[in-house]
């Protein structure tokens, strides 16, 4: 960056940063020596300068980095009115990543946008002029009002991101729009969506997280994630669990930085989990290794289903939670809470088996298709890997099972392989005790938090656009037509897929807003750009349930020229349009309306600047108690069944398969599965040239070796991974790292760096669950020409 040299960051290199991070403890370990050299212990000259503390007399401010990766409590220092350094604050149990390090060099990054932009060439070219606030305000008033006064305010879209977890951002503009009428917005989940349909009717429950349960565990299978880099806040607890004797696998089709520390790499095809959990399930309960005490008791296996209907018999039909079971001890059919009882699991044999199947008899019947020899051949794994991992869990003392948001729920079969694993691990009986569980990717589910402002009820809800078909559902005016979109904390040119079809679509619609600090993949493709603040600019408080604290982010310096917050803007705009009053509240109001509900007052907050709300023993659904109506494990899912699929977790292969043997598969042979980068969260940080010395330049095309030689490439060429979507290009890393068929695209790259992975990445829609199918995509590769 040009202002490295003229700020007070230390003088650490972005590689010298890197390997000085690799070896904190040894370098720990060597400053105990200072010293013991040929000087006897007396200090050089040398010695007291650089013992002299740089930052002595610099402001303290505490702030939250909001990726996934651990929500990391920051501590910045201010010099003369700039960030000096950034580091992990003493609340957090290991260092910030570089991502973290690089929200001080965000806050005067030279590339950061400064004022508001009007685009004056076509969308894309890149060309805009500089306005001032007024003129922009004037802008949106008028488009919105056009919008509404022309089609209704359904015309208007918004759609957010993940870019900022803050509790400020997200429930601010949702308060906007209702009290606007009611705008429209997308549906479907980039990144989680199969955790969320499986995990809440099966479990009743999401976000409960066993993070600090790892440690404690025996065996953990990472599966289809990689959470030395989704989880690098808290990697060392998978280490640690190593270290006393535990047994790590990853399964995952690429050798990720997870997989290479890991006991074990297990390499699926993509989207072939189900199968391969089903196969476990199939082992297990063949070889009466799950644990049956903890089935009859906590889950709805031996609940009965009716074979006529398809549908759970209940005693009561105005009691949802009245199942029931047939008693082999009364021969009768009992309610599934009645005590005393003996629950069958199977029902041959019995007077009930020609009427009724038992949810457990249902799950079996999936699983019975997979056994090792089939499972081998439809995953890619070899019989005896499957069996043995299949033991080893379920037969481990403690065992766990890291979903994560993993990149194996991002396939046409997501949702279905979230749910294997919840039956796999209920059981198995792993569930509800220390050591063991589902790590789906939570914090503070269970403590409620509050909005910063009232949300009113929106009394005609718009019908929402399936964001995986945002392109055509815009082009084709289905199921509305959106005159003005406004994007706020995410990047759609980058990570929503089939990126050519939602260039149309920002090319179509007539106005589009982007507010972001850069210019972005998407503000290229606007008309008008605000310029926002962010971390260490703005108040505001983190309470998110994918972290175990409550964070208050302090304002540390200003935002680069006449940027603004996101509130800021919503609040100008509320008085405009004549609900102003519901926006005009003092910062503190709002942050304590938000902590409200969580027993955490501000006074607190702000003399703690964190207060973790999930004690260290937390176990998530403990002794078995599922967060369901029932309080069981309810393996049979209604929601499923409404919308036409299966109501028992199934496996069948998806649309777009290499193995298909169709005419796509012969025209686009290798798979592609995308993979998360160690120099950004999606496509944060991923401009940001502090990362450059450090981190790779250019996307990276990772590609098996046999794959490479037979289409002519070499490590380090340039290639373009292609479909009939469109092109990716990038560098061909050539190796053993991913398994022949293959091939791994990096997320999160701008259309300035060459364009995103997402160009050519499958926009299925609809899903069990709404899945996002950016992993069940076909392709090939050909070197630049």
């Amino acid at each position: 960056m040009k202002e490295h040299a003229e700020t007070t960051m230390p003088a650490l290199s972005r590689r010298a940063f890197v390997g000085t991070a690799a070896v904190t403890a040894g370098a720990v370990a060597a400053t105990s020596l200072v010293g013991c050299g040929s000087t006897g212990g007396k200090k050089t000259d040398k010695q007291e300068e650089a013992a002299a503390d740089p930052y002595e007399g610099a402001q303290i401010f505490y702030s939250t980095c909001p990726p996934e990766c651990q929500h990391h409590n920051l501590k910045a220092y201010v010099i003369d009115g700039k960030i000096a350094k950034v580091e992990s604050s003493e609340l957090n149990d290991c260092a910030a990543c570089a991502r973290g390090i690089a929200r001080g060099f965000m806050t005067k990054d030279p590339d950061r946008l400064t004022k508001p932009l009007l685009r004056t060439g076509d969308k894309g070219s890149g060309e805009f002029k500089e306005i001032e606030w007024s003129e922009a305000f004037d802008l949106i008033q008028e488009k919105f009002q056009d919008a509404i006064d022309t089609d209704g305010v359904h015309s208007i879209c918004y759609v957010t991101g993940s870019g900022n977890f803050g509790a400020m951002h997200g429930p601010i503009a949702s308060a906007f729009f209702a009290h606007l009428g009611g705008a429209s917005t997308t549906v479907g989940s980039l990144c989680c969506a199969g955790t969320s349909a499986a995990e809440v009717p099966i479990y009743g429950q999401r976000f409960l997280d066993t993070r600090n349960q790892i440690e404690k565990s025996n065996y953990v299978i990472a599966w289809g994630n990689n959470p030395a880099i989704s989880k690098q806040g808290y990697f060392q607890r998978f280490e640690k669990m190593m270290e006393n004797g535990g047994k790590f696998v990853v399964i995952d089709p690429i050798c990720t930085e997870s997989a290479a520390k890991a006991s074990e790499w297990i390499q699926p095809w993509p989207g072939t989990d189900a199968a391969l959990a089903l196969a476990m399930i199939k082992i297990v309960i063949d070889e009466d290794l799950f644990d049956k005490e903890f089935t009859l008791a906590h889950t709805c296996a031996p609940c009965l289903v009716d074979k006529t209907t398809g549908e759970p018999v209940l005693q009561d039909k105005d009691d949802p939670t009245s199942f029931v079971v047939f008693d082999t001890k009364s021969n009768e059919i009992v309610r599934h809470d009645k005590e005393g009882i003996e629950a069958a699991l199977k029902l041959d044999g019995t007077s009930a088996a020609e009427q009724y199947n038992t949810e457990f008899e249902l799950i079996y019947a999936e699983a019975e298709k997979w056994d090792s020899a089939a499972a081998e051949a439809e995953c890619g794994v070899p019989a005896a890997d499957i069996e043995r991992i299949a033991r080893e869990y379920a037969q481990a003392d403690k065992a766990m099972i890291i979903q994560n948001m993993g990149g194996f729920m991002r396939t046409e079969n997501g949702t279905n392989a979230v749910g294997t694993q919840l039956y796999l691990a209920a059981l198995c009986g792993h569930v509800g005790h220390e050591g063991d569980g589902i790590s789906d990717a939570g914090g503070v589910n269970e403590v409620k938090t509050g909005s910063p402002i009232e949300v009113p009820k929106v009394e005609d809800p718009a019908p929402s656009i399936p964001r995986f078909k945002f392109g055509e559902a815009i082009l084709n005016e289905n199921p509305l037509k959106v005159n003005v979109l406004y994007s706020m904390t995410g990047n759609p040119m980058t990570q929503w897929p089939n990126t050519n079809m939602v260039k149309k679509a920002l090319e179509k619609i007539p106005f589009v807003i982007t507010a972001d600090q850069y210019l972005t993949s998407t503000a290229l493709y606007s008309d008008l750009v605000l310029p926002v603040t962010g971390v260490f600019e703005t108040e505001g408080v983190l309470a998110n349930h994918r972290s175990h604290w409550i964070q208050l982010c302090e304002k540390a310096v200003d935002g680069p020229g006449e940027s603004k917050s996101d509130f800021e803007i919503f609040s100008e705009l509320a008085t405009r349009f004549g609900f102003g009053d519901a926006f005009s509240k003092p910062m503190d109001e709002m942050i304590s309306n938000v902590l409200e509900p969580t027993g955490v007052t501000l006074d607190e907050l702000k003399e703690k600047h964190a207060v973790c709300v999930v004690d260290d023993n937390y176990i998530p659904f403990k002794d078995g108690e599922f967060k369901t109506k029932s309080k069981k494990a309810e393996f049979w899912v209604a929601a499923w069944k409404k919308d036409g699929f299966n109501p028992i977790a199934t496996y069948a292969r998806a649309e777009e398969d290499a193995r298909n043997g169709d005419e796509l598969a012969q025209k686009y042979p290798l798979f592609s599965v995308q993979r998360k980068t160690y120099r950004s969260v999606h496509s944060t940080f991923n401009n940001l040239e502090w990362m450059n010395e450090v981190c790779d330049q250019a996307p990276v095309i990772l590609i098996n070796t046999a794959d490479a030689e037979a289409r002519g490439i070499k490590d380090g060429d340039k290639v373009v991974v292609f479909n009939d979507r469109g092109e990716h290009h990038g560098i061909a890393e050539v190796g053993e790292r991913i398994k022949q068929g293959v091939v791994g695209l990096q997320n999160g790259w701008w259309e300035q760096q060459g364009g995103s992975s997402s160009y050519v990445t499958n926009d299925k829609w609809k899903t069990l669950g709404g899945t996002h199918c950016c992993n069940q995509t076909l392709i090939e590769v050909k070197k630049e020409a």
